[in-house]
C-alpha cells in the first residue's frame, strides 16, 4: 500500500474512533445532568401519572447502556430523534439550521483565510518594522476580546451609532443574496476578526522559519525582491503549518459560532442549541453536540490529509 493511501486511512480510521468515543461522551454527559427531563418537558404541576406514563414512552427507565446503543444506532440510521419541546424531526430542524451556519462561515472563511496570509505575508517581509508591529497589535487586540464583546461594540457603533448594518441577522429564504449578505455582514465581520489573528501570525512564523533555510539565501543571491523570495520560495515551503491553523480555524468557524450566532439572533445551529439547552430537551442537545463534533474532527482530518500530501517528508516518511 502506498503510503500516502496508508497514512490517510489511518486518519480516518482514528477520527471514526474518536468520534465514537466523543459520542459516548455526550450521551453520558447528557445523562449526568441533574434534574428529571420528564418533569422538565411537564413543568412542576405534573402529575405522578402523566410522570410515569412520559417516562415510559421516553424509555428513560431503560438501563443508560441500551438507550445509548439504542440512541448510536438511530444515528447510523439517519435518525437523530424527534425534540421533546415542539414534536419536531431532529435531522429536519438540524438541516435547516446548519446550512445557516455553514453559509456563515463560508463567508467569514472567503474573507480571513486569504486576509490573513496576505498580512502574514507582509508582517514577514517587514518584520520588526512598523507594519509588522501595526498589524500584530491590531490582530492581538482583537483576539484578546470575547466574541459577545467584539459583537456588542460593532453593534453599538455600526448598527446603532451610524446605522450602517442591522443589528440583527435576521435571514429570509425568500431573499436575495445581496440582501443576506447585507443581514450577516456583523456577525461575519466578528468572525474575521477573532479568527484573522490565528491565521496570521501561523503564517507569519511558518515563513519566518523557512527564510533562516539555505535555499532562500540563495534565491536572494540571485538577486530576486524580497517578496518575491518570500512568494516563491518560502511560502510553498511553509504550507502545511499554514494549512493546519486554517483548517483549525475553519473548523471554529463553524463549531465556535454559538455565542456570535446568540448575540446576533442568527437562525443557525448555536441558536437552536442555546435554546433547547434552556428547554432541556436532551434529544437536541445529544444531536446538535455530535454535529459540531463530527464537523470538528471532520476538519482536522482534512488538514492532516492536506499536510501529508504538501510535505514530501510526510509523503515519503523513510
Amino acid at each position: 500500500m502506498h503510503p500516502v493511501v496508508k497514512l490517510v486511512a489511518q486518519r480516518l480510521a482514528l477520527g471514526l474512533i474518536l468520534l465514537l468515543a466523543v459520542s459516548a461522551l455526550i450521551f453520558l454527559g447528557v445523562e449526568a445532568l441533574p434534574g428529571d427531563t420528564a418533569q422538565a418537558i411537564l413543568g412542576q404541576q405534573a402529575t405522578a401519572t402523566a410522570l410515569a406514563n412520559l417516562r415510559e414512552k421516553m424509555q428513560l427507565g431503560d438501563p443508560a447502556v441500551v438507550r445509548y446503543f439504542r440512541w448510536l444506532g438511530g444515528i447510523l440510521h439517519g435518525d437523530l430523534g424527534t425534540a421533546l419541546s415542539n414534536g419536531q424531526d431532529i435531522a429536519t430542524s438540524i438541516g435547516q439550521r446548519l446550512g445557516n451556519t455553514m453559509f456563515l462561515a463560508f463567508w467569514a472563511a472567503i474573507i480571513a483565510v486569504p486576509l490573513a496570509i496576505i498580512l502574514g505575508l507582509i508582517a514577514a517581509r517587514y518584520v520588526g518594522r512598523w507594519p509588522d508591529k501595526l498589524i500584530s497589535a491590531v490582530t492581538l487586540t482583537t483576539i484578546s476580546l470575547p466574541e459577545f464583546v467584539l459583537g456588542y461594540l460593532l453593534i453599538f457603533f455600526l448598527a446603532v451609532k451610524w446605522q450602517l448594518l442591522p443589528s440583527a441577522a435576521l435571514m429570509s429564504s425568500s431573499a436575495s443574496l445581496g440582501e443576506q449578505l447585507y443581514a450577516i455582514a456583523l456577525p461575519v465581520l466578528v468572525l474575521v476578526l477573532v479568527v484573522l489573528a490565528h491565521m496570521m501570525r501561523m503564517t507569519r512564523a511558518a515563513i519566518l522559519n523557512v527564510m533562516q533555510s539555505a535555499y532562500i539565501e540563495t534565491a536572494e543571491l540571485k538577486g530576486l525582491s524580497p517578496m518575491a523570495v518570500i512568494a516563491r520560495h518560502a511560502l510553498p515551503n511553509a504550507i502545511a503549518p499554514v494549512v493546519n491553523v486554517v483548517m483549525l480555524n475553519l473548523a471554529y468557524l463553524v463549531v465556535g459560532v454559538v455565542v456570535v450566532e446568540v448575540v446576533f439572533v442568527y437562525p443557525g445551529m448555536g441558536q437552536y442549541l442555546v435554546d433547547h439547552v434552556t428547554k432541556r430537551d436532551l434529544p437536541v442537545v445529544q444531536a446538535s453536540g455530535l454535529i459540531f463534533a463530527a464537523v470538528y474532527i471532520g476538519l482536522n482530518i482534512l488538514a492532516d490529509v492536506v499536510s501529508i500530501l504538501a510535505n514530501p517528508r510526510l509523503r515519503h516518511p523513510k
